[in-house]
């Protein structure tokens, strides 16, 4: 199976217009146009029944005591922490693609509904619903996708980790706000086939 992008190459660099935030030389960031990236999946099981989608970016640090804060850095060696940017079940199992902007574009305070996506497709909540819970103006369930946002003082670039499994269940057995943990959980011994395809951020100008 496999999975590819217009919009960025394996282990490129995911454009700016796809993250949540982009670099600003006076405030660090501002917020960015957060348009999902195109995807294309291709040589998909005959036997599989249905596709899920995750995005991952493991370089979370695993502390946010220097989160963002002026004249601090966030070191390499810091252990780091998955982050949910992305979940998505019951795609139909075929050669297929989701257009750039199709399952986001802006910002939504709260998080966005009644997201479009593949015919059949449920779309979950990403990590952002943690994230914000602690601020009014913001919290609620952010479902679909939500683009890269590190923090602008990390020393290295985060990786984003866009997986694709074709399993052999024609609905995934995860209802209303699901996560991506319930969904791996769910599909654990049903997985047929995987493909990876990874992009790459930072808004470190040191950095990028």
């Amino acid at each position: 199976m496999k999975l590819t992008s217009e919009t960025f190459a394996h282990e490129g660099p995911i454009p700016k217009r796809c993250a949540f935030a982009e670099q600003d030389t006076e405030q660090h960031i501002h917020l960015a146009e957060n348009r999902s990236p195109q995807l294309s999946w291709s040589e998909v099981p005959p036997s599989a029944k249905s596709l899920v989608l995750i995005c991952t970016d493991p370089d979370v640090p695993s502390s946010m005591e220097d989160f963002n804060q002026e004249g601090r850095t966030i070191p390499a060696a810091l252990p780091r922490v998955d982050f949910i940017h992305w979940v998505m079940v019951d795609a139909p199992a075929a050669e297929g693609s989701i257009a750039e902007g199709d399952c986001s574009d802006g910002i939504t305070p709260g998080g966005k509904h009644n997201l479009t996506g593949p015919s059949g497709s449920r779309q979950g909540i990403n990590d952002y619903t943690g994230f914000f819970a602690d601020d009014e103006d913001m919290r609620g369930d952010y479902f679909g996708y939500e683009g890269p946002c590190p923090p602008w003082n990390d020393e290295i670039i985060h990786h984003y980790h866009f997986l694709l499994y074709a399993i052999d269940l024609d609905r995934c057995p995860v209802e209303s706000a699901f996560t991506a943990a319930e969904v791996l959980a769910a599909i654990e011994g049903h997985v047929l086939a995987e493909a990876e395809l990874v992009g790459t951020y930072s808004l470190n100008p040191d950095v990028s």
